[in-house]
């Protein structure tokens, strides 16, 4: 099945969320770690980045602990920024975990692949076709010293603060942050610029 392309990173709660996300969609997927989001400064500050460039979509659990989570972080980045998809409220467990959540809901992890389809197309926030252009790859971040080679942590580090992201975000996290907002071009200029 062919994934989704939502118009924006995609913020869910957990490991496992995202696990199952990535079958689904064709975007940055970021987790708030549950209420990890509410003491983390620099898991703020990716949201916000992501918001200023193509919004965040959040996706969390129909529960109070997922509402909860989604108007922590709709108070913590730019008004209008935000676009929601939401599961229907389903009963019943997670077949990894013992016993059900407080409320007997489902998460965004146990929630049927096709149901989850659904609430990307009926909140609108799927494009019809894939970002365009050259997307960076890990072998440009090591052909440009970013990856694998003497000084690449540091010079990683200096990309970092000139888009203004933590600068101990992962290889795999600028991927994302780069490719979800600047074109290939615009990567390079400022690779020139360093």
């Amino acid at each position: 099945m062919e994934k989704l392309h939502p118009s924006g990173a995609v913020v869910c709660e957990g490991k496992y969320d995202k696990i199952k996300l990535s079958r689904l969609v064709d975007c940055p997927i970021i987790t708030t770690d549950g209420f990890g989001v509410f003491k983390d400064p620099e898991k703020i500050a990716l949201l916000r980045h992501f918001a200023k460039n193509g919004g965040i979509i959040i996706l969390t659990d129909s529960d109070s602990a997922g509402f909860r989570i989604r108007g922590y972080i709709k108070g913590a980045v730019p008004k209008g920024t935000v676009k929601n998809v939401y599961i229907p409220e389903i009963l019943g467990k997670e077949k990894r975990k013992p016993k059900p959540s407080a409320e007997g809901k489902l998460g965004v992890e146990g929630v049927p692949e096709e149901i989850i389809r659904k609430a990307f197309e009926t909140a609108g926030v799927c494009g019809e076709e894939p970002r365009p252009g050259k997307k960076v790859e890990r072998a440009d971040l090591y052909s440009d010293g970013l990856y694998g080679g003497k000084n690449s942590s540091e010079k990683r580090g200096e990309l970092l603060k000139k888009l203004g992201l933590p600068t101990n975000l992962s290889v795999s996290g600028l991927l994302d942050v780069i490719n979800a907002s600047v074109a290939f071009e615009e990567y390079k200029k400022l690779i020139s610029e360093m």
